[in-house]
């Protein structure tokens, strides 16, 4: 998810107000207000007398010449943060520092400028620095920012195998969020072939819908989390972060509330699409669904051969979590 900064002049309380209720990340603070904005909320304050010193822990540069182009590739190349403080930056070397990677945030004093950092190259800077001049103007930019989730690419795969295999601990994450239809998280036995599995928003006759609630699988699998990354669902815990992705390949972010690790029966699913094919261990529950490509949720107990569903394709292997270039079998 993209970082959003705000820069306070003076001391504004609404505007920190509205900065934390919409989910900043940061506040640039002038000297002696930070005790006043950690009264508020546990937020990062970046001042001279801040959680990040200027000049020390992130750096703030004018982007105008070649020279400092350069000087701040340098400093993202060593691994420092830089904002780049001039709202009047050129996107062409707003290009060139991208495609370099690093912890770049770039301050916008309108929102299509905003807009137009997030998407540099496709991949975009790392954040934005908000100007806090207006609590109704730090709400909207910063909310709309939090929902710039980088897009899944979905796809068709058919499902090949549906077979009960006994009993196994299955995870259950219960978000902080309430889901709604075509949302759910990627999950599989394989990094690279990750189903979409519906949260529990549907109606049904057993129990009452909990849209917060993915029944996700088998406490091996995969799970997709921000930064590309997957973790094991028995790794997860309360507040961390998963990866939430709808049925056009919308993302967002959900905070992890709880796990709930239980014995349950456990059925196999296979698909199978032109680029490859995985599997994933579910509950043997109503309940517990796949997802169609018109967005419904599948329950893997009507579930059968020739069934479509809706798949994330992953290249690569993983190591610790990250994707790694080498080559790599998950049946």
């Amino acid at each position: 998810m993209k970082e959003v900064w705000v820069q306070l002049h003076d001391w504004d309380k609404e505007v920190v107000t509205a900065a934390v209720e919409a989910g900043a990340d940061g506040v640039v603070a002038p000297p002696g207000v930070a005790d006043r904005v950690r009264r508020l909320s546990r937020v990062l304050v970046v001042a001279e007398d801040g959680d990040w010193i200027p000049g020390r822990d992130v750096h703030f540069v004018t982007l105008k010449s070649p020279e400092d182009e350069r000087r701040i590739s340098d400093l993202l190349k060593s691994g420092q943060r830089v904002v780049v403080e001039n709202a009047d930056w050129e996107i062409i070397p707003l290009e060139n520092l991208v495609a370099g990677g690093g912890a770049l945030v770039v301050a916008a004093d309108d929102e299509k400028r905003m807009e137009l950092a997030l998407g540099v190259l496709e991949k975009g800077v790392q954040g934005v620095l908000i100007p806090g001049d207006d609590p109704a103007t730090v709400s909207v930019w910063t909310r709309k920012v939090k929902a710039m989730g980088p897009a899944e690419k979905l796809v068709e795969a058919e499902v090949v195998r549906v077979e009960p295999v006994g009993l196994g601990d299955r995870v259950c994450i219960d978000t902080c969020s309430l889901l709604t239809g075509g949302q759910g998280a990627l999950v599989g036995n394989s990094a690279g072939f990750l189903f979409l599995v519906h949260a529990e928003t549907r109606q049904n006759p057993y129990v009452a819908p909990r849209p917060f609630r993915v029944n996700a699988g088998a406490v091996h699998a995969y799970v997709k989390v921000p930064e590309g990354r997957t973790r094991y669902l028995c790794e997860l815990e309360a507040g961390d972060p998963v990866v939430v992705v709808d049925t056009s390949g919308k993302t967002s972010e959900a905070v992890v509330g709880r796990i709930k690790v239980e014995r349950r029966p456990l059925v196999v699913v296979e698909a199978r699409c032109e680029a490859g094919a995985g599997s994933i261990l579910l509950q043997n529950a109503e309940t517990v669904c796949l997802t169609s490509p018109q967005g419904d949720g599948l329950s893997v107990t009507s579930l059968e051969k020739g069934v479509r569903v809706l798949v994330s394709l992953q290249s690569g292997g993983r190591h610790f979590g990250l994707a790694v270039d080498e080559s790599i079998m998950e049946k």
